[in-house]
This record gives C-alpha cells, sequence and structure tokens, in this order.
C-alpha cells in the first residue's frame, strides 16, 4: 500500500481504466512545478531590481492568467492543486505545502496602488 504523508500528497498510482486522467495529472503537476519556479523568480528577479515596472506587471499578469488556466484544468478534470503534489518517499513532497509555498521574504513589495493614493488611509 503506498505510503502517504496527510492528504497532501500521494505516490503515484495509475489504472487502466484511468489513465487519461493520471496522465493529465501528471502534466499538470509538471505545469505547476514550472510555475512555481517561475514565480519565485521573478519575485527574486523584483528583489533584485532587474525588472522595469512594466515588465513587473507583465510577469504579474502572465503568473496570474497562467494560475487562472491551473485552476480550471484542475475544476475540468476533477483534481485538485493537492492532487497535483507527488510524493517522493525519503525527499518528501515534490511541490511546497499551502503553508510553505512562498517561504521567500519579498523585502520591497511591488505595489498595485495608485501612486497618488500611497500612504493613504
Amino acid at each position: 500500500m503506498p505510503e502517504s504523508h496527510g492528504n497532501t500528497c500521494q505516490r503515484w498510482k495509475t489504472d487502466p481504466d484511468t489513465v487519461e486522467r493520471d496522465l493529465i495529472k501528471l502534466v499538470l503537476t509538471i505545469v505547476e512545478l514550472l510555475r512555481q519556479l517561475m514565480e519565485r523568480t521573478a519575485i527574486h528577479r523584483v528583489d533584485q531590481g532587474d525588472l522595469s515596472e512594466e515588465q513587473e506587471e507583465r510577469i504579474g499578469v502572465t503568473l496570474m492568467i497562467l494560475q487562472e488556466r491551473m485552476e480550471e484544468l484542475c475544476e475540468r478534470y476533477d483534481l485538485t492543486m493537492d492532487d497535483l503534489n507527488v510524493d517522493l518517499g525519503p525527499l518528501g513532497s515534490l511541490l511546497p505545502v499551502n503553508s510553505e509555498r512562498f517561504p521567500i521574504r519579498v523585502q520591497n513589495p511591488v505595489s498595485f496602488t495608485d501612486p497618488g493614493t500611497e500612504g493613504a488611509p
């Protein structure tokens, strides 16, 4: 019987009757891993000041759209984001658990407010 660490990750299981769903789950898991890596890279680049405001906005919008599409695809195939978390045995889970998702502290957070309203109560 496969090991499980709570409900957040499971070892990969396949069944001939669910091969399509299992393949979608694997693809979405890889896409989610890449999305999270891109998100962390973007946060790091913003912290370093490597991006213009236009680039920051474009990356932010792109990551939000990708997150929405991931949620839509999960819903379409009756999956949750936790279903995408594969148990790697002694290495732990592939994706960070929700509470561990953003361990990076943003030193200079980007504000999406109107510049004329900054500091207003």
